[in-house]
Protein backbone atom coordinates (compact mmCIF):
# COMPACT_ATOMS: atom_id res chain seq x y z
CA UNK A 1 0.00 0.00 0.00
CA UNK A 2 3.01 2.87 0.59
CA UNK A 3 3.73 2.36 -2.85
CA UNK A 4 0.31 3.47 -4.15
CA UNK A 5 0.30 7.39 -6.11
CA UNK A 6 -1.81 9.63 -4.23
CA UNK A 7 -5.37 10.39 -5.74
CA UNK A 8 -5.90 13.08 -8.19
CA UNK A 9 -7.94 15.73 -6.54
CA UNK A 10 -10.74 16.71 -8.75
CA UNK A 11 -11.45 20.81 -8.30
CA UNK A 12 -14.47 22.15 -9.58
CA UNK A 13 -13.75 26.20 -10.63
CA UNK A 14 -16.78 28.62 -10.93
CA UNK A 15 -16.37 31.62 -13.16
CA UNK A 16 -18.75 34.61 -12.52
CA UNK A 17 -20.32 36.51 -14.90
CA UNK A 18 -18.10 39.70 -13.92
CA UNK A 19 -14.64 37.94 -14.12
CA UNK A 20 -15.46 36.54 -17.39
CA UNK A 21 -15.11 39.92 -18.98
CA UNK A 22 -11.66 39.63 -18.37
CA UNK A 23 -9.15 42.77 -17.14
CA UNK A 24 -6.97 44.41 -19.74
CA UNK A 25 -3.45 45.09 -18.66
CA UNK A 26 -0.26 46.60 -20.29
CA UNK A 27 1.59 47.02 -17.11
CA UNK A 28 2.34 45.07 -14.10
CA UNK A 29 3.82 46.30 -10.66
CA UNK A 30 5.43 43.55 -8.73
CA UNK A 31 6.61 43.70 -5.30
CA UNK A 32 7.57 40.63 -2.60
CA UNK A 33 8.75 40.17 1.15
CA UNK A 34 10.10 37.32 2.75
CA UNK A 35 6.44 35.99 2.90
CA UNK A 36 4.12 36.73 -0.11
CA UNK A 37 4.73 38.29 -3.64
CA UNK A 38 2.41 41.37 -4.88
CA UNK A 39 1.13 41.75 -8.62
CA UNK A 40 -0.67 44.85 -9.57
CA UNK A 41 -2.54 44.55 -13.23
CA UNK A 42 -2.90 47.98 -13.99
CA UNK A 43 -3.45 49.69 -17.63
CA UNK A 44 -1.72 52.79 -19.39
CA UNK A 45 -3.02 54.90 -22.08
CA UNK A 46 -1.96 57.63 -23.92
CA UNK A 47 -2.64 60.86 -23.39
CA UNK A 48 -3.61 59.64 -19.33
CA UNK A 49 -1.01 60.85 -16.66
CA UNK A 50 -2.57 58.27 -14.04
CA UNK A 51 -2.77 54.86 -13.90
CA UNK A 52 -5.22 52.70 -11.89
CA UNK A 53 -4.83 49.48 -10.46
CA UNK A 54 -7.49 47.00 -11.75
CA UNK A 55 -6.77 43.80 -9.91
CA UNK A 56 -4.19 43.06 -7.28
CA UNK A 57 -2.59 39.14 -6.24
CA UNK A 58 -0.92 37.95 -3.21
CA UNK A 59 0.30 34.81 -3.53
CA UNK A 60 3.07 32.89 -1.74
CA UNK A 61 6.81 32.55 -3.06
CA UNK A 62 6.05 29.08 -3.97
CA UNK A 63 3.08 29.62 -5.92
CA UNK A 64 4.41 33.00 -7.71
CA UNK A 65 7.49 30.44 -8.79
CA UNK A 66 4.44 27.84 -10.01
CA UNK A 67 3.21 30.55 -11.49
CA UNK A 68 6.47 31.54 -13.76
CA UNK A 69 6.45 27.85 -14.67
CA UNK A 70 3.24 27.69 -15.80
CA UNK A 71 3.54 31.05 -17.78
CA UNK A 72 6.93 29.39 -19.63
CA UNK A 73 5.49 26.16 -20.10
CA UNK A 74 2.35 28.15 -21.57
CA UNK A 75 4.33 30.63 -23.88
CA UNK A 76 6.23 27.65 -24.91
CA UNK A 77 3.14 25.85 -26.61
CA UNK A 78 1.95 29.25 -28.18
CA UNK A 79 4.77 30.01 -29.73
CA UNK A 80 5.67 26.39 -31.10
CA UNK A 81 2.26 26.95 -32.55
CA UNK A 82 1.86 30.17 -33.57
CA UNK A 83 5.27 31.87 -34.04
CA UNK A 84 7.99 33.51 -31.64
CA UNK A 85 6.22 36.64 -29.43
CA UNK A 86 8.24 39.56 -30.39
CA UNK A 87 9.08 41.75 -27.96
CA UNK A 88 10.99 45.05 -28.65
CA UNK A 89 13.12 46.26 -31.38
CA UNK A 90 10.28 45.45 -33.97
CA UNK A 91 7.97 48.28 -35.47
CA UNK A 92 7.92 50.46 -32.12
CA UNK A 93 9.96 50.75 -29.31
CA UNK A 94 8.05 49.84 -25.98
CA UNK A 95 10.03 52.15 -24.08
CA UNK A 96 8.41 52.77 -20.90
CA UNK A 97 5.33 51.68 -21.82
CA UNK A 98 3.13 48.19 -20.69
CA UNK A 99 5.60 45.49 -19.40
CA UNK A 100 8.74 46.25 -18.59
CA UNK A 101 11.20 44.09 -20.83
CA UNK A 102 13.91 41.97 -18.75
CA UNK A 103 17.62 43.16 -19.51
CA UNK A 104 19.36 39.89 -20.71
CA UNK A 105 20.75 39.67 -17.16
CA UNK A 106 17.58 39.35 -16.10
CA UNK A 107 16.26 36.92 -18.51
CA UNK A 108 14.70 33.53 -16.78
CA UNK A 109 15.52 30.43 -19.01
Amino acid sequence: MANQPPEQQQINIELGEKESEGIYSNLAIITHSPAEFVIDFTRILPGVPKAKVFARIVMTPQHAKLLQGALRDNIEKFESKFGEIKISGDEQPLSNFGFPVPSKEEKIH
